[in-house]
Parts: structure tokens; sequence; C-alpha cells
């Protein structure tokens, strides 16, 4: 075990630390050293007794130092008049007077509209996901937490159909993460084949999984089947590749179930003894022949064909999947057929499989315990949907294309106030439609920021700011998948202080302490993690400092010992004590119990009359190294690397519309348009261009209208609203239909014209996606 201290000489010393967030970033829990000189981080180095990371960094964490102390961060609260919003015209405070001001300006709008006026909105960051919610219920004492993605479309979704179709939290490829020996441990196996579907770890290393274990598990033997519309250097390097039309995963997935069934290729024990609805899901998946998927997909059915007799032979065999699903309208659909696949091949919760857990624990729990401290019926006021009865079962949360209508109709009630937790929405992968959100949010009469730069969502929108310090410079814990999927809990430890700063925790504690005393009785974070996690882990935040990490005790084949059930019964923890195959509660929620595809709302396919003035598809959402989402566009380093957004177009369409590479591009739709440099690569089908998000340019002028360029490449402004599954789940931001075409350069676009109204191209925006379409 490392040490959290070492003594270098010369007033020099390394804190042992892990990294989560802010910066919001990808990987999460990374081990390192910080190299303190004078009170300031000098320098970043892996720790190699990391057990999983093992001294290897990214270049985020690299080029810390230089995020930690950019000129441009905020280092003191700020304030200004809710009139100069959009200008420069903040002014330095204390803590006691944001403090003051938060609680008459909280006070005021109370009185006068009552708390759930108050709408508290997160972005990705990962600790923002743990303290958020409660700042809302417990402190604020209003319902409408948020996260302001439509359809709440990441992570969420596979998280919430993990628990309606298995009763377990979200299935991760087991990847010996819970053994201290890791590979070598005699209980596990590695994985003869590893489905990457929708996910590309090597870039995204999403949520506590690193991407290089990839490569370490392929040293090892593993083999790959990847499911994505690029060439990444995962698919390049996989057996298989089933290059799909953005979109159609759903397709893909009932056509694999298909073959598996008609070729006897499925686990009988397991479907007979431990899944519920096989006959049903035989039947529907017979409707959708391998010729047909291929036609929907546009994989070749010999190929699909022979990557679903690799993983049936070849066992154990794994699934990652990833965003992709998440934004999808038909994403419940095809997470669905994800699980339904890993369970009839018998690889559910075994050495090398998909690995299992309880779908909630340590402050995942406490986060929505904090809904108990909101008065009697205010939680009955959260602005949702009736008819999103599964998004309301899985999130204790307001849902976000609601709170959008309300804040453009004032019904069922006015918001009067906004708190912007980590979150940069305008400029981010989350808010479709964002010139809309803008607008509807600047007529708030009070709104609040907490993050560590000024961002185009502060600039724009905001009366108060509250600068946040980095994991740098505050003592916390990191939980990989938020505590439902833990197989490990580590500790970031406080190196150094930079400016007038604090951590999203310790500032819940202070507004808490403020208006809601009661519901934050600690004396510091140090109590409070004590609190949280000594119960499971029988150690105290102090002890888990100085250990590092704790990893887990972990068991396979839960199901069988009564481990994933609360009455210790054999089984898994849904209605029918079964894998549901055919689901027992999406009939409940007006949703189909099996597995269907159906087209997005806005594709070539979908929408024929507009298909040929746009013909392509549009993918985003693709992870670069340099930054997470909108983060890191001021860090020089970084921004070098990748200096502007980048649309990928393939050398065949390129030629159809006179682009070479380099060129400044403008990607349109019915709904908007946004400017991106042209990479032209072939590893795109000439039907499809990938364009990068969470673009902004910090350089340029920050005030409005211009909010340092917000609205010129925003990918965003091309996703409708609304456009959403029958469960209130998964938004097309991965599958809208467009055209391209060449144009002078980045200033083309403009600022602030107007976006097309929804109705005029035939989507209701009050409305989800309600009717089934068969290709």
């Amino acid at each position: 075990m490392s040490e959290r201290i070492i003594e270098c000489g010369d007033g020099v010393v390394k804190c042992r630390t892990c990294a989560w967030s802010p910066p919001g970033d990808h990987p999460v829990g990374c081990g390192m050293y910080l190299t303190v000189k004078d009170g300031k981080v000098v320098d970043v180095e892996g720790d190699p007794d990391h057990p999983i990371t093992q001294g290897r960094l990214c270049v985020r964490c690299l080029t810390l130092p230089e995020y930690m102390y950019s000129e441009k961060r905020v280092l003191s609260p700020l304030k200004r008049a809710r009139e100069d919003r959009g200008k420069d015209a903040w002014e330095p405070i204390t803590w006691d007077e944001a403090l003051d001001i938060i609680e008459e300006r909280v006070s005021y709008v109370k009185e006068n509209w009552g708390a759930e006026s108050i709408v508290a909105f997160q972005g990705t960051g990962r600790e923002a996901t743990l303290y958020k919610t409660p700042l809302a219920y417990a402190a604020l004492g209003t319902p409408n937490s948020c996260f302001p993605m439509s359809g709440d479309s990441c992570y969420g979704p596979r998280c919430s159909v993990a628990d309606f179709i298995l009763g377990a939290g979200y299935p991760e490829l087991d990847y010996a993460a819970f053994f201290p020996d890791r590979y070598d441990d005699p209980r596990y196996e590695v994985p003869k084949y590893i489905v990457l579907w929708g996910k590309d770890p090597l870039f995204s290393n999403p949520d506590g999984f690193f991407g290089h274990t990839l490569i370490d598990l392929m040293k090892r033997g593993s083999r790959y089947v990847v499911v994505d519309p690029r060439v990444t250097w995962m698919a390049a390097h996989a057996d298989f590749h089933l290059q799909l039309r953005p979109g159609t995963d759903a397709a893909l997935g009932l056509g694999m179930i298909n073959y598996l069934i008609q070729e006897d290729l499925y686990d009988h024990d397991f479907v007979e003894n431990w899944c519920y609805g096989f006959d049903e899901l035989k039947e529907r998946a017979a409707e959708y022949p391998l010729d047909k998927v291929e036609e929907i997909t546009w994989v070749p059915a010999a190929t699909i064909a022979a990557a679903s007799r690799a993983i049936a032979e070849n066992h154990p065999s794994s699934f990652m999947w990833g965003l992709a699903i998440d934004t999808n309208a038909n994403g419940v659909q095809a997470g669905h057929t994800v699980l339904i696949l890993a369970a009839i091949l018998g690889d559910l919760d075994v050495p090398g499989g998909v690995t299992l857990a309880v779908p909630a624990s340590f402050m995942g729990k406490w986060r929505y315990e904090c809904a108990q401290q909101l008065p009697p019926g205010m939680l009955k006021k959260q602005i949702t949907d009736p008819r999103y009865q599964g998004f309301r079962a899985a999130h204790l949360i307001a849902h976000p294309d609601c709170i959008l209508d309300t804040l453009e109709t004032d019904e069922p009630y006015p918001l009067k106030m906004a708190w912007f937790y980590a979150t940069n929405g305008i400029a981010n992968t989350t808010n479709a439609q964002g010139k809309r959100w803008f607008k509807a949010l600047e007529k708030m009469e009070f709104n609040v920021c907490q993050d560590v730069f000024m961002t185009p969502t502060a600039m724009g929108l905001c009366d108060l700011f509250l600068p946040v310090t980095t994991f740098a410079e505050h003592d916390g814990v990191v939980l990989p998948h938020f505590g439902r999927n833990t197989h490990m809990v580590m500790a970031m430890n406080k190196c150094v202080e930079v400016g007038d700063c604090h951590s999203d925790l310790e500032i819940d504690f202070m507004v808490g302490k403020r208006l809601n005393p009661k519901a934050w009785p600690w004396d510091n974070v140090a109590d409070f993690f004590t609190e949280q996690i000594k119960p499971q882990l029988g150690i105290t935040f102090e002890e888990l400092q100085e250990l590092g990490w704790v990893q887990q005790e972990f068991e396979y084949r839960k199901y069988e010992k009564g481990l994933l059930r609360p009455d210790g019964e054999p089984g898994f923890n849904t209605p029918t004590g079964l894998v549901e195959l055919c689901s027992s509660l999406y009939e409940d929620w007006g949703e189909d119990p099996l597995p269907y595809f159906e087209e997005n709302a806005l594709t070539p396919f979908s929408r024929p009359e507009l298909a040929n003035e746009y013909p392509l598809i549009m993918t985003t959402g693709g992870r670069e190294t340099t930054s997470f989402h909108s983060e890191h566009r001021q860090v020089p380093s970084l921004r070098a690397l990748m200096p502007y957004p980048l649309v990928q177009i393939n050398p065949e369409t390129a030629a159809l519309y006179g682009i070479e590479e380099g060129d400044w591009v403008c990607i349109e739709n019915p709904l908007g348009k946004a400017i991106e440099k042209a990479h032209v690569t072939p590893i795109i089908d000439p039907r499809v261009i990938h364009a990068q998000h969470g673009w902004w340019f910090p350089e340029q002028d920050p005030e409005a209208p211009n909010l340092s360029g917000v609205w010129k490449s925003n990918i965003n402004s091309l996703v409708p609203h609304r456009a959403i599954g029958r469960i209130g789940f998964g938004a097309p931001f991965k599958n809208v239909l467009c055209k391209i075409y060449k144009v002078d350069g980045l200033d083309a676009l403009g600022t602030l014209s107007p976006d097309t109204e929804q109705g005029a191209i035939g989507i209701d925006p009050a409305s989800p996606v309600a009717t089934r379409k068969e290709a």
C-alpha cells in the first residue's frame, strides 16, 4: 500500500490521492501522487500501487496544474445585478455575503411562489451526481432536482433498465476489479469474448472502468465484438465489427437473439431456471430475421450471425454497453436486448462474465433518503409527466423535458429560481435545443452557479457565482458507479489550497446549515463520510484516507445464494424473481413488455419527406482525450492538441459536397445548425457524419450575445426536444438527419439566430414519441 505523504526534502512533498471531481472527469478514481512545492502542485504522476490504474494516467490528469492555476479560474464568490446578466460586471464578495444573498433570495422566492418554484440542475461532474439532489431536497426544500438532458439520456437509463429487468445495479464487464491480485485471482476467468456495444472505453474511460483494461485483457486472450458506427481503435482490432446505422441497436439485438434461439445456441439451464417470458421473447424475436435486420442496421447478416455464434460458443463472454444505448428514444428496448443476450447465454454474474450488484448502496442511498427532508406533500409537486411511470419508478427527480416545458409555459406553476450545480448546460451535451433553454431561463428571478470557471451558462444567466475546489483541494470519497456497483471506495486527500474556494459538499453544508440546519448535523465532511462508510466498510474516513482505497468483497452467482433479494431468497429482485426477458412492469406503464425496434423521431427513415434535403445522419458524443464534455477548453496544452471542433466525414461524402480536410463545414437540419472543421476519414460510413460536442471558445468575447461563441458549434441545436421513449427515457442525441456544406469560417454562423419551431417540422414538443413504427 502506498504512503499518503512522502517527504522529499527541501519542503517538497508528494501527496497521494485519487481523482474524481472537479473537473468532472472520466475516468473515476485514478490513483496519483501530486508533488507539492511551496504550497503549489507542480507535478502529477501515477501511483503504481493503485490496483486498477497501476500508475497510468490520462493527459487530463497530467495537465491538472494548468487547470488548477489557470488565470481564467474564479477564486472567490462573485455577484452582479440581475439587469447585468450577460455582462462581465461581476463583483467579488465574501462567502458570508454570498450566503446572506442566498438566504434572502431563497426566502423571497419561497414566500412569493413556494419552494417548488426553485429548480436545481446538475451536470455530469461525478460529485455533483451525489450532492446536488441533497442540496435541492434538504437545503433549498424544492422537489425539482433535475439532470437537464432530454430523456435523462446518460447512465440513468442503463441503471434503470437493469433494475427493471434484473433487479440489480448497472451490469459491468468483470475485469477482476474486486480482487487485490486482479486477473491472477483463482476465482477469476478471463472473458473469451467482450462485446463493446456503443462504448469506446479507450477514450471514454467510463464510470470507474479504465480503457487500458481492455488492452490488458486482450494480452491475456480476450477477443472482441464491437458495435459502433465508427471504426474505432477497438473495432479495428476486433474479430467482428458490427458497423450499424446509429439508433438501430434494438433491431441488431433482436436479430442476434433470434439467431441464438433459432440455432439453439442459448443456455437452456439458465433460461429454464432463472428467466421469465422466454416463449414470448422467442415469438417477438422471430419478427427480426437477419435479412430484415441487415436492411435496418446496414450490418451484413453473415457478420451478425458469425459474431452471435462466436459469443455463444465461447464462455464466459461479457458485455459493456454505453451511452449510445441511452441517447436513443428506442434505448430502453436496446438495453433490454443487451441484458437478454447476456442472460440467455448464461453469462450473468459468473467469473469473466457480466457482474451484478445490489441496486443502491453507500451515498447513492443517502442521496434519495434526503427526499424525506421535504415538507409533506412537496414531492407530489415535482414536475414530471404521469405517462413517464418508468422514469418515476427509477428516479426521484424531475423530468428534464417537462422542466423545459414548464419554463416556457408556467404550467403547472412558474419556476422562478435556478441553481446550476457543475453544469455548463447550454454548451454541454445535456440541453437539446439549448437556445430554448437559454431564453426560458433568462426570465428567472435569481440564478446561482457553482463551478470552477466562468462558463457561458454562468455568464449568460447567473446572478451569483460560487467557486469550487478541484479534487486536489478537498477531502472526499470516490465511488465508481456512484455506489451502485462499487468495486472500490477510494479517498480524495486534500493536498493544497487555491483561492477562497469550497468543495461541492462543503457548499451544501454551508447552504444547508443556513436554510435547513436539522438536515445537516455534521460538523465537517470527515464526520459525514465516516457515518456513510463505516456501517459497510467498518472504518472511519480518516482510516480510508490512510489506506487510500478499499476493495469490496465480491461473490459470483449471487442469484443462487439469495444475495440479490432483500428477503434472502434465491433469484433476482424482480416481481417474478427471475430475469425478465418479458417485463412484468412495462405493460403497467403503457410500454410493450418485450423489446422492439422503432425509428427515432428525426431520421431520413422516420421523415422520408425531409430525406432529400437532409440525407445524412449525424451522430455525436464520441469522446476526446483532451476534454470531458465542455470542460478543459481553456487549458493551453489540451487545447493545442484539439484546437477546434471536428466533424468526421467519409472521403466519398466529402468529395460529393466539395469538402476538403480542414474546411469549415456547416451541419444543418430543420432545427438548427453548427459549424465544425472537416476531418475527412474512412472510419465513418458515407451516409453518416460524426460531430464533436460540448464546444465553446473561452478565448472569445465572454459577454452576450457571443457568450464565448457558445452557439457557433453547438451540435445540440440539431437535436429535438422531447422526442423521447414512452416511459420517459432516451432521446436522439446520436441519430438525427442533417445536411452539410462548406462555409467560410467559424464566424459564418453568427450568434443568437432563433431556432426553428419544432412544430414546423411535425414534432410535437408536448408529447413523447408515442407510435410504434416498424421499419
